[in-house]
Parts: structure tokens; C-alpha cells; sequence
């Protein structure tokens, strides 16, 4: 199965790859240290949100710009992010639609 990416690739004159261009939320997301999760992530958790909720606010995406790049619909999406503890599998495709690791939505 190929997932939908928001990648895209700039080529120079010459045809060789000269730029990568990444949604905004990917690049603030890979600017987090590997396996710490922000204080606004930790403080919706207390608050009562699931960590997929918290972590998808944290990087001001909408349930469905999440779904599509899952290739999901969005109340597939909504069902999942009201798990508390969802299936490795699926942390792991989440995790890899937010730009994270799929520890880091593991509390």
C-alpha cells in the first residue's frame, strides 16, 4: 500500500534533488528531542486528553488533515483518537502521520 505523502522534492537545473519542502507541522515535529514530549502535550494529558488528541492540538492539525495523511476517513480518525491505549500498529501509523516516534504517544 503507498500512503499519501505531503513531501515534495525540488530539483535544480540539472535535475538532481536540491530542496525538500515538508508540512509545517512535520518540521516543528522533528525539531522535538527523540522521546520527549512538549509540556502543552503533557498538560492536555492531565487535563484528560488522549495523547493522540493532545499531541494532534499540539501540532495544530484537524482530525481530518490527519485522517487523509493515514489514508483514513476522518471519523475513523476520531474513533481512534478517543483510545487511551490504542494497538502498537496503529500508535505507530499515527506517530508516522504526526512526524514523531511512536514511544513519544505512550504515557
Amino acid at each position: 500500500m503507498n500512503a499519501p505523502t505531503d513531501v515534495q522534492i525540488i530539483n535544480d537545473a540539472d535535475g538532481n534533488p536540491a530542496f525538500v519542502v515538508i508540512p509545517y507541522a512535520q518540521y516543528v515535529a522533528r525539531k522535538i528531542e527523540p522521546d520527549l514530549i512538549p509540556h502543552e502535550v503533557v498538560s492536555r494529558i492531565v487535563d484528560g486528553a488522549t495523547p493522540i488528541r493532545a499531541w494532534r492540538e499540539h501540532l495544530n492539525l484537524t482530525q481530518d488533515e490527519v485522517a487523509k495523511r493515514m489514508g483514513i476517513s476522518q471519523p475513523a480518525f476520531a474513533q481512534q483518537e478517543t483510545v487511551a491505549k490504542p494497538r502498537k500498529a496503529t500508535r505507530e501509523k499515527i506517530a508516522a502521520a504526526f512526524g514523531i516516534g511512536a514511544d513519544q504517544l505512550e504515557l
